[in-house]
Protein backbone atom coordinates (compact mmCIF):
# COMPACT_ATOMS: atom_id res chain seq x y z
CA UNK A 1 0.00 0.00 0.00
CA UNK A 2 1.51 3.79 -0.34
CA UNK A 3 -1.27 5.75 1.32
CA UNK A 4 1.44 9.26 1.98
CA UNK A 5 4.00 10.52 0.07
CA UNK A 6 6.12 13.50 -0.29
CA UNK A 7 6.75 15.60 -3.56
CA UNK A 8 8.19 19.16 -3.11
CA UNK A 9 10.44 19.95 -6.13
CA UNK A 10 9.29 22.97 -7.78
CA UNK A 11 8.50 23.97 -11.14
CA UNK A 12 11.55 24.36 -12.96
CA UNK A 13 13.51 21.29 -11.21
CA UNK A 14 10.30 19.34 -12.72
CA UNK A 15 10.26 20.46 -16.09
CA UNK A 16 14.13 19.78 -16.21
CA UNK A 17 13.74 16.09 -14.53
CA UNK A 18 10.51 14.77 -16.36
CA UNK A 19 9.21 14.44 -20.04
CA UNK A 20 6.60 17.63 -19.65
CA UNK A 21 6.18 19.46 -22.50
CA UNK A 22 3.19 21.76 -21.08
CA UNK A 23 2.71 23.03 -17.68
CA UNK A 24 -0.23 25.38 -17.35
CA UNK A 25 -0.85 24.87 -13.23
CA UNK A 26 0.45 26.19 -10.04
CA UNK A 27 3.10 23.84 -8.72
CA UNK A 28 3.25 23.52 -4.48
CA UNK A 29 5.34 21.60 -2.95
CA UNK A 30 4.56 19.19 0.16
CA UNK A 31 5.51 16.92 2.54
CA UNK A 32 2.96 15.13 3.74
CA UNK A 33 0.69 14.01 0.73
CA UNK A 34 -2.48 11.98 1.65
CA UNK A 35 -5.66 10.74 0.17
CA UNK A 36 -8.41 13.07 -1.92
CA UNK A 37 -5.13 15.60 -2.18
CA UNK A 38 -4.38 17.15 -5.17
CA UNK A 39 -0.87 15.60 -7.08
CA UNK A 40 1.41 15.95 -10.05
CA UNK A 41 1.39 13.72 -12.04
CA UNK A 42 2.06 13.83 -16.16
CA UNK A 43 -0.75 12.74 -18.77
CA UNK A 44 -0.01 12.11 -22.50
CA UNK A 45 -2.68 13.65 -25.38
CA UNK A 46 -2.27 14.61 -28.82
CA UNK A 47 0.79 13.71 -28.67
CA UNK A 48 2.44 16.35 -26.24
CA UNK A 49 2.87 15.25 -22.25
CA UNK A 50 0.92 17.84 -19.58
CA UNK A 51 1.72 18.09 -16.08
CA UNK A 52 -1.76 17.85 -14.58
CA UNK A 53 -3.50 18.34 -11.32
CA UNK A 54 -5.30 15.19 -10.09
CA UNK A 55 -7.24 14.26 -6.91
CA UNK A 56 -5.74 11.20 -5.26
CA UNK A 57 -8.03 8.54 -5.32
CA UNK A 58 -9.47 7.02 -8.57
CA UNK A 59 -13.14 7.49 -9.50
CA UNK A 60 -14.09 5.39 -12.60
CA UNK A 61 -16.15 7.50 -15.34
CA UNK A 62 -19.21 5.25 -15.09
CA UNK A 63 -19.23 6.02 -11.61
CA UNK A 64 -22.62 7.10 -9.81
CA UNK A 65 -20.35 9.86 -7.52
CA UNK A 66 -17.19 10.59 -6.41
CA UNK A 67 -17.31 8.92 -2.98
CA UNK A 68 -15.70 5.82 -4.05
CA UNK A 69 -12.62 7.62 -4.77
CA UNK A 70 -11.78 7.43 -1.25
CA UNK A 71 -11.39 3.39 -1.89
CA UNK A 72 -8.83 3.69 -4.51
CA UNK A 73 -5.48 5.38 -4.61
CA UNK A 74 -3.79 2.44 -4.67
CA UNK A 75 -4.29 -0.56 -7.78
CA UNK A 76 -2.74 -3.66 -7.41
CA UNK A 77 -0.27 -4.64 -10.15
CA UNK A 78 -0.86 -8.44 -10.13
CA UNK A 79 -4.87 -7.98 -11.24
CA UNK A 80 -5.12 -3.95 -12.25
CA UNK A 81 -5.51 -5.40 -16.64
CA UNK A 82 -8.59 -7.14 -15.15
CA UNK A 83 -10.56 -4.97 -12.19
CA UNK A 84 -13.66 -3.29 -13.46
CA UNK A 85 -12.49 -0.08 -11.80
CA UNK A 86 -9.22 -0.24 -13.73
CA UNK A 87 -8.97 -2.28 -16.73
CA UNK A 88 -9.76 0.44 -18.95
CA UNK A 89 -7.81 3.44 -17.34
CA UNK A 90 -4.84 0.61 -17.68
CA UNK A 91 -4.82 0.26 -21.28
CA UNK A 92 -5.37 3.95 -22.58
CA UNK A 93 -5.22 6.32 -19.58
CA UNK A 94 -1.75 5.63 -17.54
CA UNK A 95 0.12 8.67 -15.79
CA UNK A 96 3.35 9.22 -13.92
CA UNK A 97 2.68 10.36 -10.65
CA UNK A 98 5.89 12.79 -9.17
CA UNK A 99 7.38 11.75 -6.14
CA UNK A 100 10.10 12.37 -3.95
CA UNK A 101 9.65 9.78 -1.48
CA UNK A 102 6.69 7.74 0.43
CA UNK A 103 5.91 7.18 3.95
CA UNK A 104 5.57 3.66 6.03
CA UNK A 105 4.57 2.37 9.33
CA UNK A 106 6.06 -0.34 10.84
CA UNK A 107 5.29 -1.84 14.08
CA UNK A 108 2.96 -2.49 16.59
CA UNK A 109 -0.98 -1.06 16.57
CA UNK A 110 -0.54 2.53 18.69
CA UNK A 111 3.10 2.84 18.39
CA UNK A 112 3.70 1.93 15.12
CA UNK A 113 7.03 3.88 13.51
CA UNK A 114 7.08 5.74 10.41
CA UNK A 115 9.53 5.79 7.51
CA UNK A 116 10.41 7.66 5.01
CA UNK A 117 11.14 5.88 1.54
CA UNK A 118 13.51 7.02 -0.92
CA UNK A 119 15.94 5.92 -4.04
CA UNK A 120 19.30 6.27 -4.44
CA UNK A 121 20.38 9.53 -4.27
CA UNK A 122 17.09 10.87 -2.78
CA UNK A 123 16.30 11.78 -6.56
CA UNK A 124 12.74 12.84 -7.91
CA UNK A 125 10.73 10.04 -9.60
CA UNK A 126 7.96 8.78 -11.08
CA UNK A 127 5.14 6.30 -9.47
CA UNK A 128 3.05 4.13 -12.21
CA UNK A 129 -0.18 5.45 -12.29
CA UNK A 130 -3.42 5.38 -13.88
CA UNK A 131 -5.96 8.79 -14.20
CA UNK A 132 -9.59 9.41 -14.90
CA UNK A 133 -12.12 12.22 -16.62
CA UNK A 134 -15.26 11.80 -14.25
CA UNK A 135 -18.31 14.25 -15.26
CA UNK A 136 -22.01 12.57 -14.58
CA UNK A 137 -22.20 11.49 -17.86
CA UNK A 138 -21.85 15.16 -19.19
CA UNK A 139 -23.78 16.47 -16.09
CA UNK A 140 -20.77 18.57 -14.51
CA UNK A 141 -19.71 21.09 -16.15
CA UNK A 142 -16.03 20.36 -15.76
CA UNK A 143 -14.45 17.23 -15.18
CA UNK A 144 -13.38 15.75 -11.92
CA UNK A 145 -9.67 14.20 -12.55
CA UNK A 146 -8.54 11.46 -10.45
CA UNK A 147 -5.68 9.29 -10.06
CA UNK A 148 -4.34 6.02 -8.39
CA UNK A 149 -0.94 4.65 -7.40
CA UNK A 150 -0.54 1.11 -8.66
CA UNK A 151 1.28 -0.92 -5.72
CA UNK A 152 3.23 -4.69 -6.29
CA UNK A 153 4.84 -7.08 -3.73
CA UNK A 154 7.83 -5.28 -1.57
CA UNK A 155 11.24 -5.96 -2.54
CA UNK A 156 13.73 -7.43 -0.13
CA UNK A 157 14.47 -3.85 0.59
CA UNK A 158 11.73 -2.82 2.20
CA UNK A 159 10.23 -6.12 3.01
CA UNK A 160 11.20 -5.89 6.61
CA UNK A 161 9.33 -2.56 6.95
CA UNK A 162 6.00 -2.96 4.68
CA UNK A 163 4.80 -6.56 2.26
CA UNK A 164 3.77 -3.85 -0.39
CA UNK A 165 5.31 -0.95 -2.19
CA UNK A 166 4.43 1.73 -4.79
CA UNK A 167 5.76 0.84 -8.74
CA UNK A 168 8.81 2.98 -9.31
CA UNK A 169 9.10 3.00 -13.22
CA UNK A 170 12.19 3.67 -14.48
CA UNK A 171 12.93 6.91 -16.73
CA UNK A 172 13.41 4.91 -19.74
CA UNK A 173 10.21 3.27 -19.25
CA UNK A 174 8.32 6.43 -18.85
CA UNK A 175 7.57 7.46 -22.77
CA UNK A 176 5.77 3.97 -23.51
CA UNK A 177 3.76 3.91 -20.28
CA UNK A 178 2.55 7.80 -21.73
CA UNK A 179 1.44 6.13 -24.71
CA UNK A 180 -2.07 5.50 -25.06
CA UNK A 181 -2.05 4.15 -27.98
CA UNK A 182 0.02 1.57 -26.05
CA UNK A 183 -2.51 -1.49 -25.07
CA UNK A 184 -0.75 -4.63 -25.21
CA UNK A 185 -1.73 -6.02 -21.89
CA UNK A 186 1.21 -8.32 -21.36
CA UNK A 187 3.80 -5.48 -22.54
CA UNK A 188 2.37 -3.13 -19.76
CA UNK A 189 2.42 -5.82 -17.36
CA UNK A 190 6.09 -6.44 -18.24
CA UNK A 191 6.86 -3.36 -17.85
CA UNK A 192 5.77 -3.26 -14.14
CA UNK A 193 7.29 -6.11 -13.44
CA UNK A 194 11.28 -5.66 -15.43
CA UNK A 195 11.48 -1.70 -15.98
CA UNK A 196 10.93 -0.78 -11.85
CA UNK A 197 13.33 0.57 -9.80
CA UNK A 198 13.63 -1.41 -6.61
CA UNK A 199 15.92 -0.64 -4.48
CA UNK A 200 14.77 1.82 -1.26
CA UNK A 201 16.28 3.14 1.24
CA UNK A 202 14.12 4.01 4.38
CA UNK A 203 14.99 6.07 7.58
CA UNK A 204 12.88 6.34 10.90
CA UNK A 205 11.42 9.67 10.84
CA UNK A 206 9.03 11.73 13.34
CA UNK A 207 5.35 10.61 13.98
CA UNK A 208 4.72 14.06 13.65
CA UNK A 209 4.00 13.22 9.87
CA UNK A 210 0.80 10.85 11.11
CA UNK A 211 -1.06 14.32 11.32
CA UNK A 212 -1.56 15.22 7.87
CA UNK A 213 -1.64 19.09 8.95
CA UNK A 214 1.89 18.51 9.36
CA UNK A 215 3.51 19.86 6.08
CA UNK A 216 7.54 20.73 6.99
CA UNK A 217 10.54 19.80 5.46
CA UNK A 218 11.59 18.41 9.21
CA UNK A 219 8.84 15.70 8.43
CA UNK A 220 11.72 13.88 6.40
CA UNK A 221 14.48 14.39 9.00
CA UNK A 222 16.12 11.18 10.11
CA UNK A 223 15.59 10.54 13.94
CA UNK A 224 18.55 10.33 15.95
CA UNK A 225 18.83 7.19 17.92
CA UNK A 226 17.86 8.66 21.31
CA UNK A 227 14.38 10.10 19.64
CA UNK A 228 14.01 6.41 18.14
CA UNK A 229 13.64 4.82 21.67
CA UNK A 230 11.32 6.82 23.31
Amino acid sequence: MCGRFVGYRNKEELLDLFPIDVCNIEVTGSYNIAPSQDILAIVRRDNKNYLEKFHWGLVPFWAKDISMGVRMINARAETVHSKPSFRSAFKQRRCLILSDGFYEWSGDAGSKQPYFMTIMGEKPFAFAGLWERWDDKGKRSSAYQSCTIITTTASDSMRHIHHRMPVILKPEAYQQWLDPEFQDTQGLQDILKSMTITEIYSRPVSRQVNTVHNNEPSNIEPLKQMELKL
